[in-house]
C-alpha cells in the first residue's frame, strides 16, 4: 500500500507552486499519494504564509487540530515562509512537529522527511537550477516559477527575510516547463515571482541577458499555448516597452496586478516602495489607454504607521481614478524582521478598522458599477473548474470569473459566453459559440 500525504497550503500562488513541487518529489521519491483526509495521512504538511499576522496564528491552531486527529505514527512537517522565520521556535512551541522546511529549501523535502526534528531554513540556498519532478493541481493551468526571492526592501514586508535575495530561473528551463504543460493539456501558464518584471537581474550562473518583456516573447512562442498570466509585477519596472508588449501580444491575458499599497506618496516613501502616487497613476493610465478592457487588481494596506486622514484620502482618490476590478485590502499589522516593526507613529487600531471598512465599502460601489456594465457583454472564457452546483467556472481573458450551466465536457475549452446575470465577484452567462 502507498503512503498517504495530506497538505494544507496557506498564502500566495508561489506557495501553491511550492506545494506542487513537494507533492511531486514525495510522490516520485517516497511513494506518497495525496489524500484530502488528514486523519488517514502518514504525512501532514502545512505550507505556511507569514506576510500577515493572521496566517501565523492559524498555523499553530491548525497544528493543534492535526496533532489530535492524526494517526499515532504519522509525521507533521511545517514548510514555507513562517517556517523560514520561526525555524526551531516552531518545534519548541509544538514539540510533535517532526521537521521544519523553509520557503527557500523546498527541494530538501525528501531529505528532512527522514531526519527527525530537522530544521532547514537557509534563505541563501539556490534552487534556481533544481529539476523538480512534475505535478500540477490542475491539468488546465500551469504555475511556473520564473524567479526566487526578492531584492526589494519594503519596510512592511517580511518576504526578503524568508525567501532571500532574488535569483532568476534560466529562460530555457521556463520555456521547457511551459512546453511540457501544454503537451499535458494546459492552454494557460501562470508565471510567478515576487517581482516578475525584475526578471533577469541576477542568475546563479552564466545566462543570456534577458528582461521580463523578452521572456514573455519567448514563452508566447510555445506552440499550443493560448494564454499567459503573471504575478506580481512591480510598478517601478513597468516601463513603456513592458506595457506595450502586454498590450499587443495576443497571448498575454489582459489583466494586471499592480500592488498600490498606499495612494499617498509620503506613505509610499515610508514604505520604501520606490514610486509615487503620480507614477502609479501614470502607469495605470497608460494601461487603460492601450488596453481599454484591461482588468487591474491591487493590494492596499490601510493604517500604516504615520498614515493621516489626508493620506487615506489619497488612497481613495487613486481608487476613484483607476477603478480597480479587484482590491485585496488589509489593516497594517507589524511583522517581525521588518523595519516598520520599530516605527512608533502607530495608527489607532479602531481608526485602522474604520478606514478598512470605509475603503471596502467604497470598493463595493466601484464594483457595482463595473459589474453592471458587463450585462449583455460577450467574452472568451477558459473553463477549468467543475462546481458541485451544476455550474462550470472559468475566467475571461481579462480575469473575470464566469459561471455557466454545464458539464465536464467544457473543461479545458475556451468558449464564447454572453453575460446574463452580474454580481461583484462572479458573472453568470450562457455559451453562444
Amino acid at each position: 500500500m502507498s503512503k498517504k500525504l495530506f497538505i494544507e497550503t496557506l498564502g500566495c500562488a508561489m506557495n501553491v507552486r511550492d506545494s506542487e513541487h513537494m507533492i511531486a518529489e514525495l510522490s516520485a521519491l517516497e511513494g506518497y499519494e495525496l489524500t484530502d483526509d488528514a486523519s488517514t495521512a502518514d504525512l501532514i504538511l502545512i505550507n505556511t504564509c507569514s506576510v500577515r499576522e493572521k496566517p501565523v496564528h492559524k498555523l499553530f491552531s491548525e497544528l493543534g487540530v492535526f496533532n489530535k486527529l492524526k494517526k499515532s505514527d504519522a509525521k507533521i512537517g511545517v514548510c514555507g515562509c513562517t517556517a523560514s522565520h520561526l525555524g526551531k521556535e516552531i518545534i519548541k512551541r509544538a514539540p510533535y512537529v517532526n521537521f521544519v522546511l523553509g520557503a527557500r529549501n523546498v527541494s530538501k523535502i525528501s531529505d528532512v522527511l527522514h531526519r527527525d526534528k530537522a530544521v532547514e531554513i537557509e534563505i541563501d540556498y539556490d534552487e534556481s537550477l533544481f529539476a523538480f519532478k512534475d505535478f500540477r493541481s490542475s491539468p488546465y493551468k500551469a504555475y511556473i516559477n520564473i524567479s526566487i526571492g526578492c531584492d526589494k526592501q519594503c519596510t512592511f514586508c517580511i518576504v526578503p527575510k524568508t525567501r532571500g535575495d532574488e535569483i532568476s530561473i534560466p529562460a530555457d528551463l521556463i520555456v521547457a516547463e511551459a512546453q511540457k504543460a501544454v503537451e499535458c493539456g494546459a492552454k494557460e501558464v501562470f508565471l510567478l515571482g515576487q517581482n516578475v518584471n525584475n526578471y533577469g537581474r541576477r542568475f546563479s550562473g552564466e545566462n543570456d541577458k534577458m528582461n521580463f518583456t523578452e521572456l514573455l516573447r519567448r514563452v508566447s512562442r510555445v506552440e499550443g499555448l493560448e494564454r499567459i498570466r503573471f504575478t506580481s509585477p512591480h510598478q517601478l519596472h513597468m516601463d513603456d516597452e513592458f506595457i506595450e508588449e502586454f498590450a499587443r501580444n495576443p497571448k498575454i491575458c489582459k489583466s494586471m496586478h499592480m500592488p498600490l499599497q498606499s495612494g499617498s506618496s509620503e506613505i509610499l516613501k515610508a514604505m520604501k516602495r520606490g514610486y509615487t502616487k503620480e507614477w502609479f497613476l501614470n502607469r495605470a493610465r497608460k494601461l487603460r489607454e492601450l488596453v481599454p478592457d484591461v482588468s487591474i487588481s491591487t493590494d492596499i494596506i490601510v493604517a500604516f504607521p504615520g498614515e493621516s486622514d489626508a493620506d487615506f484620502q489619497d488612497t481613495l482618490e487613486v481608487m476613484e481614478q483607476v477603478k480597480f476590478e479587484q482590491v485585496f485590502s488589509f489593516k497594517y499589522s507589524p511583522r517581525p524582521l521588518t523595519e516598520a516593526e520599530s516605527f512608533t507613529n502607530v495608527v489607532d487600531s479602531e481608526l485602522g478598522s474604520f478606514r478598512l471598512s470605509t475603503l471596502q465599502a467604497y470598493q463595493d460601489t466601484i464594483l457595482d458599477s463595473i459589474s453592471a456594465a458587463l450585462l449583455g457583454k460577450e467574452m472568451e472564457v477558459y473553463f477549468e473548474e467543475l462546481r458541485s452546483d451544476g455550474y462550470i467556472a472559468g475566467r475571461s481573458d481579462n480575469n473575470i470569473m464566469v459561471k455557466v450551466k454545464g458539464s465536464e465536457e467544457l473543461l479545458g475549452k475556451i468558449a464564447r459566453v454572453k453575460i446574463t446575470e452580474t454580481s461583484r465577484s462572479v458573472q453568470y452567462g450562457e455559451i453562444i459559440a
